[in-house]
């Protein structure tokens, strides 16, 4: 593709010449007379490169150069100057010219220089959306997970995140609604505008109106001024409501307004403020059974949840568990930490309620707490470990293993174990890891181990 290049010189002749010169070489070349017809054409079409005369009536070469630089600081612009004048040109620099020819100059050093700077817009091109990709899978990295489930969350971020839909992020406590609602901020167009969250079951009944909406002096005791709201804060940004299903009934409809009419009223005042801001929801509560008992409205919902987005508990996604400890262990400056297998299967068949929040705060106590090396299960919690004792009914009632007087090697018992839950489900390896309450891939781990093959190989 063509290089599209705009000259902007007052003296007709050397116009020309330039645009001859160019145009042999292969570029699309358009030209301006003066610095007022240079920024109209350029704002009218897209340009890779500006060439502009120093010294010209009317708007100078300098003016053009930082109405260039407001308009696109990534366009380069190389500066024509009279011989002698290169303190001139050092100036130019300085305001953000690439470079600078003086005249007079022969065609092969105009060719050079413009090469040169368009080789430079081609490379600094590269690199910003190189640096974008790294941000891009740094901030990713901090949702971590491999599993289909977490796929799919990463599939509708990266689809609706620059969009300025609505969307509710729906999920258990811990499982990081935040953390993804900050990426759909980070990654929309409104990322250099704020992200305001606000916690709707945090803040007083009779003071939450206030905080989202604002208020005027006078509209209630001790509003000894104008006060902004969440809204007013998050204008160009995103607003984030997080525990939005707490949201009183009574205020339901002003919120339902301000997502419908993109506009809200403070308390206490007598006009409506216009904003521009997308709007984040979250909540662990069932809404939809709040939908059912009335406590939520079904026009809100509609309206908030545009985009549902459910994120999965950490019991959804146990395959999940080996990276994020080792993504938490790195976090907390502890990467070498080794997990001892009898550990890994109790940490991967516990039922962690608290979900990767609770995964997060157990990994620090552990690294504080232990030895620095290895990670033992003797070194969890009794809660932990719970989950990997066998219940076995006593006083009368049926073992679930019984063992012979003699003893049992424990390695036959579970190799047994692992054999009779395949055959129960058909040599589903998916299935009886779920039936067995543990990880498919320890599951895979203790096939291997006791050489235990599907019939059909």
């Amino acid at each position: 593709m063509k290089a599209h290049i705009l000259i902007i010189d007052d003296d007709t002749s050397l116009r020309r010449v330039l645009e001859y010169n160019l145009q042999e070489a292969g570029y699309q070349v358009v030209s301006a007379a003066d610095g007022e017809e240079g920024l109209r054409l350029f704002g009218e079409q897209a340009f890779d490169l500006v060439i502009t005369d120093m010294k010209m009536p009317g708007m100078d070469g300098m003016q053009v150069l930082a109405q260039l630089k407001e308009r696109s600081p990534h366009t380069l612009v190389i500066i024509i100057t009279a011989f002698g004048a290169v303190d001139v040109a050092v100036d130019a620099m300085k305001a953000g010219a690439h470079d600078y020819i003086t005249k007079p100059f022969n065609r092969d050093e105009l060719r050079m220089s413009v090469a040169k700077a368009l080789d430079f817009t081609g490379l600094a091109a590269e690199n910003r959306r190189l640096k974008s990709e790294l941000a891009d899978q740094a901030d990713f990295r901090s949702l971590v997970g491999a599993s289909p489930e977490m796929e799919r969350v990463f599939h509708v971020v990266r689809k609706v995140a620059d969009t300025d839909a609505s969307v509710l992020i729906t999920g258990e406590s811990g499982t990081g609604k935040e953390l993804v609602a900050r990426l759909l901020h980070k990654h929309s167009s409104r990322r250099d505008g704020p992200f305001v969250p606000i916690n709707c079951a945090a803040i007083p009944r009779e003071l939450l109106e206030s905080e989202l909406f604002g208020h005027v002096k006078g509209a209630f005791t001790g509003a000894i001024k104008d006060k902004p709201g969440k809204f007013a804060l998050a204008e160009g940004g995103t607003l984030f409501l997080d525990e939005v299903g707490e949201l009183p009934v009574e205020l339901q409809p002003k919120l339902l307004r301000a997502l419908q009419e993109r506009v809200i009223d403070p308390v206490g005042g007598t006009k409506s403020l216009k904003l521009d801001v997308r709007v984040v929801g979250a909540t662990n509560r069932d809404i939809e059974g709040a939908l059912v008992e009335g406590s939520f409205r079904e026009d809100l919902y509609y309206r908030l949840a545009v985009i549902p987005l459910q994120l999965p508990s950490l019991r959804e996604r146990r395959d999940d568990i080996p990276l994020l400890l080792r993504y938490f262990c790195t976090k907390h400056g502890a990467a070498a930490v080794a997990y001892e297998p009898a550990a890994m299967t109790a940490l991967s068949s516990y039922h962690w309620p608290g979900n990767v929040r609770e995964l997060e705060n157990l990994v620090e106590r552990l690294l504080i707490m232990g030895n620095g090396k290895v990670i033992t299960v003797g070194d969890l919690p009794a809660k932990v470990r719970g989950d990997l004792v066998v219940p076995i009914q006593r006083g009368g009632g049926a073992k679930v293993v019984n063992l012979p007087d003699e003893g049992y090697s424990l390695e036959q018992l579970e190799r047994e174990v692992v054999m009779e839950s395949l055959e129960r489900k058909g040599w589903n390896q998916t299935a009886a890891a779920r039936f067995l309450r543990i990880p498919r891939h320890i599951l895979v781990y203790r096939m291997e181990k006791y050489g235990i093959q599907s019939p059909e190989k």
